[in-house]
């Protein structure tokens, strides 16, 4: 049986935002896009919490969530995640709990221990909190136990929140996470979309501190993968170029808004530029449709993921779209 027969698939959306477009229609595609996918049979769509960067839109998670969740009719919506040393936990269990009330058995909260953002932008988000990635399991605990069920002892609720059981993921692109989300028994989901150097590892170190939950009887395993998938491996570098030119503004610390797609990078960047692009990418999945379906089967064959979510980040919103489109298709005509 091939190793695509019982793969989910799912999209990870970093709602980029174009300079002659702005962050309203960024939010716009993204509700198009998560219509889309849905239409084409993914899993799950999340959002992830990114401050202080001009070309992404999805600061405001749970309130972008809500406008997804009113529009979308019945794939999973979450975080991608929240990342939780910027906020009380109370706060984002009364969130994820009123989105949970609003939209039963669609809303689901990963949870994060960076900032995602810098050190001056993260002082402004907590102001007078001491948050920190420090604090982080006992915050999940917290978390955890707000939106469980509540005891005779208990003083404080999330209202809503308590007793709605939104599933709770933990991300990570280290090991911190995995060891916890295996001690945990919840499941995981590995940074690979940036940081793909730690992924063998973190998720033997998850698999091995595995302890059955009610939660999880077993590991679950998801590996974000970034895309760019066209008719013909030439269309697809060319739309590539894209996604280059952002990673590379990042590591430059320049402006993160979309660039249009170039025929060549060269004169673009430096060699040493080159390789670290690559290094970030280095899970990318670039091509026509058989070519990734073949590093897909080569993926999963050496991980074992259960899951694998995508981003794609591309000029054209209908670049985009098409990429999952005939991701989907391939993967599922198998």
């Amino acid at each position: 049986m091939s190793l695509l027969h019982d793969l989910k698939i799912s999209t990870l959306d970093l709602v980029p935002v174009r300079a002659d477009g702005g962050p309203a229609q960024a939010l716009r595609n993204s509700l198009d896009l998560a219509r889309e996918v849905e239409r084409f049979g993914y899993n799950r769509f999340w959002v992830a919490e990114h401050h202080n960067m001009d070309g992404i839109a999805s600061s405001a998670t749970a309130v972008l969530l809500g406008y997804l969740a009113g529009g979308t009719s019945t794939i999973r919506l979450g975080a991608g995640g929240v990342m939780l040393p910027n906020h009380a936990p109370l706060v984002i269990a009364e969130q994820f709990g009123t989105l949970a009330s609003l939209y039963p058995d669609r809303i689901e909260l990963g949870l994060g221990r960076a900032p995602g953002s810098d050190q001056m932008t993260a002082r402004a988000l907590r102001r007078e909190r001491s948050g920190s990635a420090d604090d982080f399991p006992d915050d999940v605990e917290e978390l955890v136990r707000y939106l469980g069920p509540r005891t005779p002892d208990q003083k404080v609720i999330a209202v809503p929140g308590h007793d709605t059981q939104v599933p709770i993921w933990l991300l990570g692109s280290s090991l911190f996470s995995a060891q916890l989300a295996g001690m945990r028994g919840l499941p995981y989901a590995f940074a690979s979309h940036f940081a793909p150097r730690y992924m063998h590892e973190a998720i033997r170190v998850y698999r091995d501190h595995f302890q059955p939950s009610e939660a999880l009887d077993k590991p679950y395993v998801m590996l974000g993968v970034p895309m760019v998938v066209a008719e013909t491996d030439e269309h697809a570098n060319y739309l590539a170029t894209s996604v280059y030119q952002r990673i590379l503004a990042l590591m430059r610390g320049q402006s993160l808004m979309q660039r249009p797609p170039v025929q060549t990078m060269d004169g673009l960047w430096l060699p040493h530029e080159r390789e670290a692009v690559s290094s970030f990418l280095g899970l990318a999945m670039i091509g026509s449709p058989q070519k990734v379906k073949g590093k897909v089967e080569v993926l999963l064959e050496q991980t074992g993921a259960d899951e694998l979510i995508f981003t794609c980040d591309l000029y054209e919103h209908a670049d985009r779209v098409r990429s999952y489109e005939l991701l989907a298709q391939v993967l599922r005509n198998d």
